[in-house]
């Protein structure tokens, strides 16, 4: 039987160079000198605002409690590891999405997330930063290990704007009289 030189090329090129997305999840997980495989890695975030008058300053997140944050139109959040199947929003106190434009990209081996709000943050008001799946019931890592959800509360810094009187709409009836 004779075989073509470029068939014959192509399933050398084929058989020889397995690809990444061909692995399972489990071929990427590094082994440990006791032959042993690590855990998947932890999930951390890290957030940045940037202030109305320009400057950015870094956010301490408090797991457990509500962080204090300025007034600002725009967050930075980042990530230790690339995410997959993942979304990121801003709810408010009545767990509405706060409208945004985001810009996401996954940078070497992290998320980077910038959300510019269309409106700043109203001082005084709370929010929640979270995190969860697009689709499914989770989100993964670079190494398809499942992640937890994350929801952040914050609130922001200055006096809640008092809202004005409410207009008294009267029926046409009462008009006439």
């Amino acid at each position: 039987m004779r075989v073509r030189a470029p068939t014959l090329l192509l399933f050398i090129l084929a058989s020889g160079c397995p690809s990444q997305s061909a692995r399972a999840p489990s071929d990427l997980v590094a082994p440990q000198a006791d032959g042993g495989i690590t855990a998947p890695v932890r999930l951390t975030l890290s957030l940045r605002e940037r202030l109305l008058d320009g400057g950015v300053e870094p956010v301490e997140l408090q797991p457990n409690d509500r962080t204090l944050i300025q007034p600002t139109q725009q967050l930075e959040l980042s990530t230790n590891i690339p995410l997959h199947n993942y979304r990121i929003r801003i709810l408010d106190e009545v767990d509405r999405a706060v409208v945004s434009d985001d810009v996401a990209e996954n940078a070497g081996q992290r998320l980077q997330y910038r959300i510019f709000f269309h409106q700043p943050l109203k001082p005084g008001h709370r929010y929640s930063l979270v995190l969860d799946a697009e689709s499914g019931s989770s989100f993964a890592d670079v190494e398809g290990a499942p992640q937890p959800d994350q929801r952040l509360e914050f609130q922001v810094t200055g006096e809640r704007e008092k809202p004005g009187p409410a207009s008294i709409k009267r029926s046409k009836k009462a008009r006439r009289r």
